[in-house]
């Protein structure tokens, strides 16, 4: 079987991978492709000593692995199996005669004892302690009684073995693209090693191992393989944060820049934090509330309109403003595309957008849509927004840490209500940390008259503020901005920022930003490349109107880029299994401002008892 028709079995359903529902996702891997180490491994810019202290503690992990190996084998009972177990043991023997060599050859004595660091400790207690029986309560191995139950531990083992496996060679092929840019790259040996097709083999073969191992297993031995799984990707990622690096680093960018400087991240909301855009929820209140208010026979306050004449008006207003929308992005582009970015015609271009994004606004005012509303419902509402993957636990960690780190927050948002936004914030439970500026309605006690107090409507109104925080901020202190946008509405603020990041997939925001000359890259790749100019002392790594923009698959990778990796681990919380020395044991997202994105058919993420979504399990081989 070919490496890649392989590669496809090994994520097919009812394999490892897809039963356990955890395989080696791309959220994963991307905690250990965002440490300071591997950036700077990728960006050639580690230094020697770094890249002998991480040999002697993998030279740890591979005597665990071999010794585990061995468990693994004695407790099998099927020939074939002990066979596979034996060869995968074989190969980490060759591993290890390889590393001696490696090692020899960056300078360090193969023979000379070198202790493990407590992160080391940590995987190789946890592995051993696993292939000993040691999972759950279990008694251990030596005194299981039947063959059957040792053969249970073997697959316990496996199953703690297999992400270690599958993460290695995702980082091989992942990483090791950046050596295409650097003939010379001094780590080349290493990537090779990984991101050879026998190591992808060995890789398979566990886990096709396991799919063997765990076919007679029950749903509750399955879930404990399955925390068994992530367990060790976390002790994985926490090895490779816990690497000594004395250089400097661009990530995460709080340990990048000045301490005495204050870090600023400046976020929109709608499609940015959120799955479906705000107006369309303030609508949708709206259109319920008069149905009650009828129903109940209390509407003085509203029109007595039937409530699907008031979706009427409202689907009307939406569609107009759809098709006005594409026609104004239409008229706003120049004739040829820029070879570099020309910011003063795109704010020439975006005056012309801003001026239809008043007008709309007036449009939904003059109609009456928005009167009525409880200020309750919309509470309510906010609390229950559906947040974009990642968004809430970026938000909590980011706004636990914000004094220490020296950071503000800032929301500059379209909405037309900071309540539902206030609302959605409190519900994280990070709102005293979030600065938020946004439109709010105006009320007659404690329901909506239907108009807007108009504070943020446009790009312009946006970039504006932005300007005005940051100048406020930099006459105290100096700071490094981060802004994080879907949209063309958040173009300028992109631009103006140190740092511009992208979510989403938005079209629109990328056929206007290319036709004014502004590029657009994967994040990961652009902090290797940063990192290598940081490594050449160049100036200027991270700055303003640089042309370049950044896009994320997930707020995940805009934490990993921002926050401190090790200290504030995003996976998933496990129930404890191992006990350790002393220790405890999509769619295309739009730009139009009304439009209902969803997120998967019924607009529902899909979430395990761990809190995490349908959405973090995707493989982690290379597209």
């Amino acid at each position: 079987m070919s490496t890649t028709s392989s590669s496809a079995a090994a994520v097919a359903e009812g394999s490892a991978p897809r039963r356990f529902g955890i395989a080696a996702s791309s959220r994963e891997a991307a905690f250990a492709t965002y440490t300071p180490f591997l950036l700077s491994l990728a960006a050639g810019s580690l230094r020697l000593d770094s890249f002998r202290h991480y040999l002697a503690q993998d030279a740890h992990f591979l005597h665990a692995f071999a010794r585990a190996y061995e468990m693994a084998e004695e407790c099998a009972d099927d020939d074939d199996d002990k066979a596979t177990i034996s060869a995968l043991r074989k190969a980490i023997v060759r591993e290890l005669n390889l590393h001696s060599s490696v090692l020899q050859e960056w300078g360090v004595d193969p023979t000379k004892e070198i202790p493990p660091s407590p992160a080391t400790t940590k995987y190789t207690d946890f592995l051993l302690a696993t292939a000993a029986g040691k999972v759950d309560g279990g008694k251990g191995s030596d005194k299981m009684a039947t063959p059957f139950e040792k053969t249970k531990i073997a697959a316990y083992t496996v199953g703690a073995m297999t992400p270690c496996m599958r993460l290695y060679a995702y980082l091989g092929k992942e990483l090791g693209v950046f050596l295409k840019q650097d003939e010379n790259h001094p780590y080349k040996k290493w990537f090779d090693t990984y991101a050879a097709t026998d190591f992808e083999s060995n890789a398979l073969q566990i886990e096709e191992l396991l799919d063997k191992l765990s076919v007679s297993l029950t749903g509750e031995e399955l879930e404990i393989i399955g925390k068994l799984y992530q367990q060790a990707m976390r002790l994985e990622v926490e090895f490779f944060s816990a690497q000594t690096l004395e250089e400097p680093v661009v990530a995460p960018l709080s340990r990048y820049r000045d301490p005495k400087d204050k870090l600023v991240i400046f976020s929109d909301f709608d499609l940015t934090c959120t799955v479906v855009d705000s107006s369309a929820i303030l609508a949708e209140i709206a259109i319920l509330s008069h149905q009650k208010a009828s129903q109940s026979g209390s509407d003085n306050v509203l029109d007595r309109t039937k409530s699907a004449d008031l979706r009427n008006s409202w689907n009307m207003l939406s569609n107009q403003y759809m098709e006005e929308h594409e026609q104004c992005i239409q008229k706003l582009l120049p004739p040829e595309e820029a070879k570099s970015v020309d910011y003063d015609q795109l704010y020439k271009g975006l005056e012309v957008l801003s001026e239809f994004e008043r007008q709309a606004n007036s449009r939904v005012i003059d109609s009456g849509v928005l009167r009525g509303m409880n200020l309750d419902d919309i509470r309510k509402a906010g609390e229950r927004l559906i947040l974009q993957d990642g968004c809430r636990n970026f938000f909590k960690k980011i706004g636990e840490t914000r004094e220490k780190v020296n950071l503000d927050i800032h929301i500059l948002s379209y909405c037309w209500c900071a309540e539902l936004i206030r609302s959605a914030f409190s519900s994280v439970g990070c709102l005293d940390g979030v600065n938020i500026h946004s439109n709010e309605f105006t009320f007659e006690g404690s329901v909506s008259t239907g108009h807007i107090n108009r504070k943020i409507e446009s790009p312009l109104d946006k970039v504006e503020k932005f300007k005005i925080i940051k100048s406020d901020l930099d006459s105290i202190t100096p700071s490094l901005s981060v802004y994080i946008g879907d949209s063309v509405g958040d173009l300028l603020c992109l631009l103006e920022a140190d740092v511009g990041i992208v979510v989403g997939s938005s079209t629109t925001l990328r056929r206007v930003g290319k036709q004014f000359g502004v590029s657009f890259a994967p994040l990961l790749p652009g902090l290797v490349e940063k990192q290598r100019r940081l490594w050449k002392q160049e100036a200027s790594i991270f700055k303003a109107r640089s042309g370049v923009l950044h896009t994320v698959s997930s707020w995940s990778e805009v934490f990993l880029f921002l926050g401190n990796v090790h200290e504030n681990m995003m996976l998933p919380k496990l129930d404890t299994l191992v006990l350790l020395t002393n220790e405890e044991p999509g769619m295309d997202k739009r730009d139009e401002h009304w439009s209902k994105t969803k997120h998967g058919d019924d607009g529902m993420r899909k979430e395990n008892k761990n809190g995490v979504t349908s959405d973090d399990f995707r493989t982690l081989k290379p597209p």
